[in-house]
């Protein structure tokens, strides 16, 4: 392969995986790590939290891709996928697996022994949701779970330790990814029906699916707003979880179950925002408080 073959290949994986949505869950792994400094970490504690976290999910990413190449092929909404399209070959895809894998566990290795030892683990997780779709409605949950370990792992790089309070950081992702999810998986409950695949959707039908989506989200804000009491955070948090609640409140309100054409819109921009918009007001409640 030569070099522009190799960089037009990484640029469709990278374009595949959609790595700039990595900030889905990189803002609260940066939440997690600084709750467990209570404040800064330092810079290579924040250095390598974010080479974890953002070749943790292209590994995880580019796996989904691989174990769905069928299923998308029969997608008409993912058949232009690059590996169905015969953009990618699944050797090379495989490649790209393998050095985010390699290039994650080098980052934990740099962090502390509990991150190196529980490295594995992560991987399996997120890993193992790709193929939770065969089995159970439930697999937006997993999904969850996979992005709800980020903070928990963040807080694990920077004591090398683990504190309960985090798991409620963890349980508050895991229901609001869980909760968007859902939302994404209302455009093919049909296509999940007449292939054999479980959704939420596909189960309980898209309006029910919306209102399920509500209750996930109204869920993860109930916890989000616990994260404030259990950390002892200020005023400055709790506005933030408000402007949370307005953004979701908003995320909703551009789907129905007559009208799903916003859904990217609504998952792809509001979600980021959503991540983003707690990270900088918990950030900020913590900095006045150094």
């Amino acid at each position: 392969m030569n070099g522009m073959s190799l960089r037009n290949n990484i640029a469709t994986t990278l374009e595949m995986i959609k790595w700039e949505h990595s900030i889905f869950a990189l803002p609260f792994a940066l939440t997690g790590a600084m709750l467990a400094a209570h404040g800064l970490p330092t810079g290579h504690q924040m250095l390598w939290i974010i080479v974890c976290m953002v070749s943790a999910r292209s590994a995880a990413m580019a796996f989904n891709r691989l174990a769905d190449e069928r299923i998308d092929a029969v997608n008409p909404r993912t058949a232009t996928r690059a590996l169905p399209a015969g953009l990618l070959s699944r050797g090379f895809v495989s490649a790209f697996i393998l050095t985010s894998c390699a290039v994650f566990v080098l980052g934990a290795w740099y962090l502390n022994r509990l991150t190196l030892w529980l490295a594995p683990v992560a991987l399996l997780i997120v890993f193992g949701y790709s193929y939770t779709k065969r089995f159970t409605s439930y697999s937006h949950l997993i999904l969850g779970l996979a992005l709800g370990i980020a903070p928990s792992a963040a807080w694990i790089a920077v004591t090398g330790s683990l504190d309960p309070r985090i798991l409620i950081l963890t349980l508050a992702v895991m229901l609001w990814v869980g909760g968007f999810d859902v939302l994404y998986a209302c455009q093919d409950a049909e296509f999940d029906r007449a292939h054999g695949l479980f959704s939420i959707p596909r189960t309980f039908g898209v309006p029910r699916s919306l209102f399920i989506a509500r209750i996930l989200h109204f869920q993860a804000l109930i916890l989000l707003a616990l994260i404030v009491v259990v950390f002892s955070l200020g005023k400055i948090a709790i506005s933030g979880i408000g402007v949370v609640g307005v953004l979701l409140a908003y995320e909703h309100s551009l789907v129905n179950a007559k009208d799903l054409s916003k859904l990217n819109a609504a998952f792809f921009t509001m979600n980021g925002v959503i991540a983003v918009v707690f990270f900088v007001f918990v950030a900020a409640d913590l900095f006045v408080k150094i």
